[in-house]
């Protein structure tokens, strides 16, 4: 392969904004509706909803900050379930599937 073809290659996959992610798995999706339903319980819907909309944009070094203290997290948490999320939150809509998650437990929680 030339240099240019490598450095075409690398460059198509270092700006690439078309998501080629897989679908979630049924573990994923329990863990994001028990997620939610830990925050809408505590009332606290508003302020999480407000702070994921705010840090979407970084949603991505979130979920390399939640690697790097990985080690001291799962003291408190199952370390299974902390790597899930953090997987989670590397993907693109990663955000996006816990802001639906929360608001799904919301209007489950009102109605």
């Amino acid at each position: 392969m030339k240099r240019s073809e490598r450095f075409g290659a690398w460059w198509a996959h270092a700006f690439a904004t078309r998501a080629d992610e897989a679908p979630l798995d049924p573990g994923d999706v329990a863990l994001l509706q028990r997620l939610g339903s830990i925050v809408v319980r505590r009332r606290m819907a508003a302020p999480a909803l407000l702070l994921l909309e705010c840090v979407r944009p970084l949603g991505f070094l979130g979920s390399q900050l939640l690697h790097f203290v990985r080690p001291l997290a799962t003291l408190a948490f199952a370390a299974g379930e902390y790597e899930r999320l953090a997987r989670l939150l590397e993907r693109r809509a990663g955000i996006d599937l816990l802001v639906r998650a929360i608001a799904e437990q919301e209007t489950k929680a009102h109605e």
